[in-house]
Order: C-alpha cells, then structure tokens, then sequence
C-alpha cells in the first residue's frame, strides 16, 4: 500500500498539505502482516495473555483472553477501569505483543501495525498544522497508486460523510471537539480498512455531541458495514451501538460474559429498551466486581 521508495510522480504539493511524516500517526504506519487481496475483516483473539514489568511493578493486564468478532460486527468491550481493554485494542492493532497467544486478522498472524485495522483514539490525535482537509490526506498520500488529485476526492467524500464538507479548508482551533472527533474518524475510514478500533472517542465530549456522534456512526457504519470495536466505560454507550457487549474484569482482564444486543437499528440511546439493556449489564458487572474483591 504506502510508497517507500518509488519515485513520485504527482503535481507540486499543495502549500495547505504539510508532507512532514516525522511524527506519523500510529493508524497511517506501514503495512506489516496483512495481503491486500481478498479478507473481510475477521478478527480472532486466540488466548491471549499480556504483563507489564518494570523494576517496581508487576501488572497482568491479560489473562488468556479468547475472542472472535466476525465481519462487518460491531463489538462493544466494557469493564472496570483497569481491566486490560485498552491493552487489547493495542494488541488487536498490532501496536503491542502479547506475552502469549496471538491475534489473526483475516487468518493471518498480527505482527505489528496495518492499514487494515486503523485506531480511533479518545483524543483526536490531528496534527495543528493541517487543516481539516489535509488531515484527513495525511493518510492517504502514502496509498500507491493514487494520485494526489485522487486524495484529495477521497479526503473531501470522508468529510462529506462525517457532515464536515465546508469546513474542509479550516484549522483546527476553529472546531469544536466534536467536529474534532469527526475529522479523526473520516480520516481512519479514507484508506478503506477492514476493521475500526475505537479507544473511548466520545468520552471527552458533551452529551449532545455524544449522541449526534451515536448516529452518526450507526449511519457510517450501515453504509460502509465495517468490522468495529470499540472500548468504553459507558454502558449505555455499549448498547446504542454494538451488536454484542464483551464484559471484562479485573485484575488480570478476562472475558466474564457477553450480551447480544437484538434491538433495531439506528438506536437511540435514551430510549427505555436501551436502558433495560444498559441495567441488566451493569448489574453483571457490579456482580463480577464483587466477586472479585471477595475474599
């Protein structure tokens, strides 16, 4: 996919996109592990174990942690602050190993980062001196094959998607945290991945941001049908969007249980049937954290 060492033969850059690549963001690194032919963004977890040591500390983050989130599922990890789900994004990613186990993503080993599966963190994670538009390029202008006329007609049909269209020549101190958001997810969709890893997007948001943002992405998401998962602490959050809800405890993180949630979609999350869902969860959960802190 990305152009390391070919010669380039577009038209002079544009002086709004900045070609710097010294801080490339974690979702725009090369592929490592996945052919670009064929899969459909099958993603399986298979006994996964994770510690962190240092000279102090001992941390088991994960402890043989099983999954399969099948194509086109959204899939929702919930649990206590602490419980590793954050940690297994990472691993799912490829941006850290396991200790043990291994996760397949279209059947192949994942062995690092991949174009494939792009990472949507809490924080937008833009770079200050691109504007809207050219962030959501910065990905793009690695794509073999694509002209930079092409980029540029990708970049603008992601902005017109996520509603942010007119703003594609603004900074970014001139947009909210929601539009933000917006700008972070067209950019993690423009080069087309099988799967979508979200790290608690919406939390630093306002809640009517929050909830434009649910439908937002239940909209996107039935257009486009990608593979997503997504952790978050808000269980109503979970089940406004997810297929399924994956529980985790702590300490170390393990899979306790899941819900399917068979409501009809695009959900709104006020709703009582969201709500129902929503406080049979949580009491799992309180559950699960008792049991644990019992003696």
């Amino acid at each position: 996919m990305f152009e390391t060492d070919a010669p380039r033969t577009d038209p002079a850059p544009d002086p709004d996109i900045d070609t710097c690549l010294a801080e490339m963001h974690p979702a725009d690194m090369p592929e490592t592990d996945i052919v670009e032919e064929g899969g459909e963004g099958d993603l399986v977890v298979d006994a996964v174990s994770k510690r962190f040591r240092t000279g102090r500390t001992d941390v088991h983050a994960l402890d043989n942690v099983s999954l399969h989130v099948r194509p086109g599922e959204f899939v929702c990890l919930v649990g206590p602050s602490g419980c590793g789900k954050s940690t297994l994004l990472d691993i799912i990613a490829g941006l850290t190993r396991p200790d043990q186990g291994e996760v397949r993503a279209d059947e192949l080993v994942v062995a690092g980062p991949h174009r494939h599966r792009l990472v949507m963190f809490q924080e937008a994670a833009l770079f200050p001196w691109l504007n809207t538009l050219g962030n959501v390029m910065f990905g793009l202008k690695l794509v073999r094959g694509l002209t930079r006329q092409q980029r540029v007609e990708i970049a603008r049909s992601h902005l017109r998607l996520v509603g942010l269209e007119k703003f594609a020549r603004a900074n970014l101190h001139e947009l909210s945290g929601g539009m933000r958001q917006r700008v972070a997810l067209a950019r993690a969709l423009a080069p087309d991945p099988r799967v979508l890893l979200m790290d608690e997007p919406f939390s630093a948001l306002d809640a009517m941001t929050r909830e434009q943002l649910y439908l937002d992405l239940q909209r996107i998401r039935e257009q486009r049908r990608k593979t997503i998962v997504l952790v978050t602490h808000n269980v109503r959050e979970a089940v406004c969007l997810a297929d399924r809800v994956i529980l985790m405890s702590s300490p170390p993180g393990r899979i306790r249980d899941e819900f399917t949630i068979s409501l009809p979609q695009p959900r709104d999350i006020n709703t009582a049937e969201v709500a129902s869902y929503a406080s049979r969860i949580t009491t799992a959960l309180r559950n699960y954290a008792d049991s644990d802190l019992a003696p």
